[in-house]
């Protein structure tokens, strides 16, 4: 679109094209943003600016390495996953040379770049500083967590977000047409064959319901590759196997080929569609939203949530772990049982196992999302943290009748005299159980922020 294009015609388009052939909702997506990298780095009337640009993709890196050899910008290419802290000083020391000798630009890739630890990671540091190379970081990490915090801060980050459901299907369907496979439920604009291979080697046309191509634009959770992989091995493997079925094409015409059904296509990604990374960012998020689900006594979330976390390969005790806390933190008192419904499904877990023991999460979530909350104890507790803290000079010592007296000179130091044995008496005993400089005060009573 004229919006996008502005100022980069001809630069990248075919590019992208080439590099995606993906549907032309995807093309916008990429033709976007590289209309913004193009005006960064290879902009006529721009200032060529060194700074850390963080991709979470390594297409647009290729886009900007075509572009930048119309301008005589070097671009190089390292892999955090092989390179060494070597490579990266002689990739630094040749752009010197290149800026001193030539005034030639340089651009340098950085694929994986989570996988540097910060000491590497501090090696760019001074030459992003003067401008030697503009360095682009590419990964799939959050950088908050994976890139050194001096780097960041000098960063341009841009987020790429997973391919919407639309732009998934739209993919699928160029895919079926360039491999001549017809479409069940679709117009015949969208079963006409192309100049795949599927149709020309085997003697029998390959279908694929409607609904198996929709159930795997929603399976590959946005991830192209995911969906071309899934549907590329549901056809090998239905043309392997060879049984064809009888069909209806159209009223009074009928034909035997080979179908492919959304069971084959669930059979084609062989793996788990649900994203989730136990060292990453998507770890806190779940946990996050399970328990702001229980909080907020939303069942059917609080069930949901679990499950992502578990079907994605969470470790059950962790979660059992985050269920004891939230027992005492947003129960508490309201329900002093769930505190021991808590721990028995930590118990239980430790036991048996997964996948055995997911109903046992799922039943002490449901619980825990059921029952009444009181964070009495949760905010009483943070306000004596608070009071410790805030108060200056010595801490009061411990008044001496609530001292133990183990010896016979405690004794005579006056530990524990006047002390008053509660069960000794009937009626409420009159003592104060504080130092004297806190005497009075209620932590039960919220405070003042």
């Amino acid at each position: 679109t004229p919006a996008f294009t502005k100022g980069c015609e001809g630069k990248s388009e075919n590019y992208a094209c080439d590099v995606f052939r993906c549907s032309k909702f995807a093309w916008e997506v990429v033709l976007e943003v590289a209309c913004v990298l193009w005006q960064y780095f290879l902009g006529p009337k721009q200032f060529l600016q060194s700074f850390l640009l963080l991709l979470f993709q390594t297409t647009l890196a290729h886009i900007i390495a075509n572009t930048s050899k119309k301008n005589g910008t070097r671009f190089v290419t390292l892999s955090a996953t092989s390179a060494k802290t070597n490579d990266v000083r002689d990739v630094i020391s040749q752009a010197q040379s290149e800026k001193r000798l030539f005034k030639r630009k340089t651009i340098l890739f950085i694929d994986e770049i989570h996988r540097f630890n910060k000491s590497q990671q501090d090696t760019f540091l001074p030459h992003v500083e003067c401008g030697t190379v503009t360095l682009i970081g590419a990964t799939t990490e959050n950088p908050s967590f994976q890139v050194n915090a001096a780097l960041l801060s000098r960063c341009r980050v841009i987020v790429l977000e997973k391919l919407s459901v639309e732009a998934m299907e739209a993919i699928l369907m160029r895919a079926v047409r360039f491999l001549g496979v017809q479409v069940l439920g679709q117009s015949d604009q969208h079963s006409s064959s192309a100049t795949g291979s599927s149709s020309e080697s085997s003697e029998f046309t390959v279908f694929i319901e409607e609904k198996a191509l929709n159930t795997l634009a929603y399976l590959c959770d946005g991830d192209a590759r995911t969906g071309l992989n899934g549907l590329q091995l549901a056809v090998q493997a239905r043309l392997a196997a060879g049984k064809t079925t009888p069909l209806n094409i159209t009223k009074g015409d009928s034909a035997d080929g080979i179908v492919i059904t959304e069971e084959h296509v669930k059979e084609g990604l062989q793996r788990s569609h649900i994203l989730y990374d136990r060292a990453g960012e998507e770890h806190y998020n779940c946990i996050s939203a399970l328990h702001k689900s229980m909080r907020g006594s939303d069942e059917n979330a609080s069930l949901y949530w679990l499950a992502r976390m578990l079907e994605g390969g969470e470790d059950p005790l962790y979660v059992a772990r985050r269920l004891v806390r939230f027992a005492s933190e947003d129960i508490g008192l309201a329900d002093p049982l769930a505190l021991t419904q808590a721990v028995a499904a930590y118990q239980g877990c430790h036991f048996i196992g997964m996948p055995e023991c997911e109903v046992i999460l799922a039943q002490c979530v449901v619980y825990f999302a059921r029952a009444p909350k009181s964070i009495e104890v949760y905010r009483a507790y943070n306000n004596v943290k608070e009071c410790l803290r805030m108060h200056t000079g010595p801490l009061p010592p411990v008044p001496l009748h609530l001292r133990n007296a183990p010896t016979r000179l405690m004794k005579n130091l006056g530990y524990g005299k006047g002390y008053k044995y509660n069960p000794m008496y009937k009626e409420p005993v009159d003592q104060d159980y504080l130092p004297e400089e806190l005497k009075g005060t209620d932590f039960f009573k919220e405070r003042k922020t």
